[in-house]
């Protein structure tokens, strides 16, 4: 991804000129996490300031970008990294446990990050991501590809919310998913075998294909252990 990257900071080097503070990759890559075709590269970029004229300067790099099959980076100005800090907790401590500095400054090295309301956004995210979880099994059952592809798209946003589960009981979250589901599992004392499994088959290390049967109650499974988690996070907030 070297080429990729130096290429794409140029463009935004081109694009932006002095105004360009930061680019930074955070999230799986950053973490040596990564998985080829499931993960996605994250991408901070930071400027000075943003005006529409500076956002319509970015067309021509994240056409590029983007048809490369990546996602649209985040945008924010320096300014707004300190502010926001403590309104996206979540956001903010996955940046900063897990990122490369890609192009100039590191705009996240000193951020005050408050874990206020760390609690109450990481059960709306996960009540959040549980309620599309749901939806979404109604279409993907219709097929055994479907159903895995659902299960192993959906465990790695979850397992980014397990970091701040992790957050809020006092632990300090490792660095890679495996772990992070796993610590989370054995401090929630949940069943984590089912997010061992799914992970399994998002690596292509399951040696079984799964028939219809088998996947159903993979899911199931799964549903019951986010369902867990979700009534151990809910339950701090009662004691």
């Amino acid at each position: 991804m070297k080429h990729q990257f130096d290429a794409f900071i140029d463009d935004l080097r081109a694009a932006h000129g002095k105004n360009l503070a930061s680019v930074i990759l955070y999230g799986s890559a950053a973490a040596g996490d990564f998985v080829p075709r499931q993960s996605d590269y994250n991408l901070l970029i930071a400027l000075h300031r943003i005006s529409p004229k500076d956002l319509r300067a970015a067309q021509a790099p994240m056409r590029e970008w983007s048809k490369l099959g990546h996602s649209v980076p985040v945008y924010f100005t320096v300014s707004e990294l300190q502010n926001a800090a403590d309104v996206f907790p979540i956001e903010f401590h996955n940046m900063e446990r897990a990122r490369k500095v890609l192009y100039g400054t590191d705009v996240l090295a000193n951020l005050n990050i408050s874990d206020e309301y760390l609690r109450h956004q990481t059960e709306y995210e996960l009540r959040s991501k549980l309620i599309r979880l749901r939806r979404n099994y109604i279409p993907a059952s219709a097929s055994v590809e479907g159903l895995v592809n659902l299960m192993a798209e959906s465990l790695s946003s979850f397992a980014a919310l397990f970091r701040a589960v992790l957050l809020i009981y006092g632990f300090e979250p490792p660095v890679t998913k495996h772990e992070i589901v796993a610590l989370t599992a054995e401090h929630l004392k949940v069943d984590g075998s089912p997010f061992v499994k799914i992970f399994n088959i998002r690596e292509n290390n399951f040696a079984k294909p799964l028939d219809e049967v088998s996947a159903n109650q993979l899911f199931a499974d799964y549903l019951e252990q986010i369902e867990n988690v979700i009534e151990a996070v809910d339950k701090l907030e009662k004691s």
